[in-house]
């Protein structure tokens, strides 16, 4: 088990372990263009069905409302506007219990409309113990990524940070008007120093690691740090393999608890 002091490689965002090879950059750019070309609804599959989880709650469905058509990233951005047309991609409702608070939508996400729309959902899922039908359910799970829109590539082919509009302008009052939350699992650098900013300075291998220690800290409304579900990780989970033994375990019976309580 690591300790906080330990510094191993980060395993928060996936990262290339060499340079974008020559097919693989102009797949990325080819992706981009559909991305910038895409003629789909501006309001998402996710957006739709978090309104609809929302009704019930004025409040909730009022900002619910505002978030699914957000225009500020290309309209008002701080700094470079989106590179394509905005798709919000988030699920919430007023009884979601367990909130994956992640980075930003891949392109996938961002043509389907559906957060976590790829692989690494896949194995997300996995890791939770759950299937796919109360993963997309928004009573029960919400998905709260730090930006709503897919940020595009930079140069290189790899997904830009998430967009920083979206904490400025929405973060602190989701979470606040999201009361019944009981576990926040935070994926990468961007959603810990949100939720978690006074582990800025640890490696994500020290922070999954101290699970147990942050957990309760952080009750009732408890915060736990995964990697990414990327394959690009898949060298962090064979160095870590107490992530699997010990780590996954517990979570999966946290979220089984949690979701078989009375509401």
């Amino acid at each position: 088990m690591p300790r906080p002091t330990d510094t191993p490689r980060r395993a928060d965002t996936p990262r290339r372990t060499e340079a974008p090879g020559p097919a693989d950059t102009p797949r990325r750019q080819r992706a981009q263009r559909r991305a910038g070309a895409f003629t789909g609804p501006a309001v998402t599959e996710a957006a739709t069905r978090s309104c609809a989880a929302a009704a019930g709650d004025p409040a909730l469905a009022k900002l619910t409302g505002a978030m699914a058509v957000c225009r500020i990233c290309a309209d008002r951005p701080l700094g470079a506007p989106l590179p394509h047309t905005p798709r919000p991609i988030f699920q919430i409702s007023p009884t979601a219990r367990i909130a994956i608070c992640s980075q930003a939508p891949g392109n996938r996400a961002h043509m389907a409309g559906r957060p976590f729309f790829d692989p690494s959902g896949v194995r997300l899922r996995a890791w939770m113990g759950l299937s796919e039908a109360t993963f997309y359910d928004p009573a029960q799970v919400a998905i709260i990524p730090m930006g709503f829109c897919f940020p595009g590539y930079d140069k290189a082919g790899g997904d830009l940070p998430p967009r920083t509009e979206c904490r400025a302008t929405w973060h602190d009052e989701v979470f606040a008007a999201m009361p019944s939350l009981r576990l926040l699992l935070c994926i990468g650098r961007y959603s810990l120093a949100y939720h978690l900013p006074e582990t800025r300075r640890l490696s994500l291998t020290a922070i999954v690691g101290a699970w147990r220690e942050i957990a309760e800290r952080t009750a009732p409304r408890t915060v736990m740090a995964l990697p990414h579900p990327s394959w690009r990780n898949n060298a962090w989970l064979k160095k870590n393999p107490w992530f699997e033994a010990e780590h996954l375990p517990d979570l999966r019976a946290r979220i089984a608890a949690i979701l078989a309580a009375p509401a």
